[in-house]
């Protein structure tokens, strides 16, 4: 096998790897309409499920960082499945003894592997192949990361919000340890591979985190966009099923609200497929321009109307997140040369926004209703549309 092609057989398993990780994932969204049903939850409490996991961003990112300097791409990717499916497994206990703070701890340890896979796949990704179409590659494989969140909530519809009550906690585990299945072989697969000659090296970084980074208006910038645009995405996902459930909007049972939530995460997988061929033919930083603003207007139409005009327009904003983590994460790392494993891991921990966003839009949600809790993701869409606006114009890239 030409090198290429065997550069083309690891891209594969990055899918693969993409496509799990985000079924995993977007099955929290899942848990939050069910959790906060169990236990009797407030959204500010119930969103703690999210704030659990994506604190993990915060606590392993730099960590991450460091092991994907030292060990390399493929042995710090099977250790973040490895720590994946022990995420996984720690579900068991916690529907066992039917205890909140036991899915804490649970998707706490996921967030340390899924930490490590986003540190360490996405560079990958950006490296194997042809540089200037780098931006389009990663793209093409976040649409398979959107296949999997789309796929996600109809299990969870079908799983966790309608097979599981409080007597019998036992199917929440089942969907999240046949993801640990494939975990173990991909994990495998990497590890019997880590010493593959298609497999590019990682430029050993600096012993300590060069926080001197920050300085680079494009980093730092990208660094804020990042934050800001995870914030809204899992906001929206986390609240959309309550949200569509409201007398206000549709209205409509639990289950057939959370399959509702496919079709948000339906349009960025879409948008992902569609993005890495426009990608290739429009400048990155105009696309995420246009995304942030429609984007910005369909959250705004939601607050302001009612009924499936409100429901239809929020679902769309999935479409226009669809090439924003892409982009945002490629503009970032732009000409970062031997500092990307740091940075990396720097701009990893921008993932943090998931879990603060969401948080605070909990907080409005339980003031003053799930409309207020828009508020948020609506001024997060414009400050990605100032970072897009500023990268456009930037000598850096055109």
């Amino acid at each position: 096998m030409t090198s290429t092609q065997e550069q083309r057989g690891w891209m594969g398993v990055c899918v693969a790897v993409f496509f799990f990780w985000g079924l995993s994932t977007v099955l929290i969204d899942s848990l939050v309409p069910k959790l906060k049903e169990l236990f009797d939850l407030g959204y500010a409490e119930v969103l703690l499920t999210q704030f659990s996991f994506f604190v993990g961003y915060l606590v392993f990112s730099l960590p991450a960082g460091h092991l994907l300097a030292h060990w390399g791409y493929p042995r710090s990717i099977a250790l973040g499945l490895g720590l994946a499916v022990i995420g996984c497994l720690l579900l068991i206990p916690a529907t066992l003894f039917g205890r909140f703070p036991w899915f804490l701890v649970a998707l706490f340890v996921l967030a340390a592997g899924i930490t490590q896979l986003q540190v360490a796949v996405n560079p990958l990704v950006l490296a194997l192949g042809v540089r200037d179409h780098a931006q389009s590659r990663l793209t093409l494989a976040q649409g398979f990361n959107s296949l999997g969140t789309t796929v996600g909530p109809l299990i969870g519809a079908a799983v966790i919000l309608r097979q599981v009550t409080p007597d019998n906690l036992a199917p929440l585990r089942w969907p999240f340890l046949a993801i640990a299945v494939c975990f173990v072989a991909l994990g495998w697969r990497f590890w019997s591979g880590r010493d593959a000659a298609a497999l590019p090296a990682v430029s050993a970084g600096p012993a300590k985190v060069d926080w001197l980074l920050l300085r680079q208006r494009q980093f730092a910038f990208g660094w804020g966009a990042l934050f800001v645009y995870v914030g809204a995405e899992v906001t929206l996902g986390s609240l959309m099923t309550n949200y569509l459930m409201q007398p206000s909007v549709l209205a409509c049972s639990a289950t057939l609200a959370g399959s509702l939530v496919s079709l948000y995460w339906g349009g960025a997988m879409v948008g992902r497929f569609l993005g890495s061929w426009v990608l290739v033919r429009v400048a990155a930083a105009r696309v995420l321009f246009a995304c942030a603003m429609v984007a910005l207007g369909l959250v705004g139409l939601s607050w302001l109307s009612g009924g499936v005009l409100a429901a239809s327009a929020l679902l769309l904003v999935g479409g226009c997140n669809s090439v924003m983590f892409p982009v945002i994460y490629s503009l970032a790392l732009k000409d970062m040369g031997d500092d990307v494993p740091q940075a990396s891991g720097l701009l990893c921990l921008a993932i943090v926004g998931g879990a603060l966003v969401p948080l605070g839009s909990g907080i409005l949600a339980d003031q003053g209703g799930l409309r207020l809790a828009l508020a948020l993701p609506l001024v997060c869409y414009g400050l990605i549309a100032g970072f897009a606006r500023w990268t456009w114009g930037s000598s850096l890239v055109r």
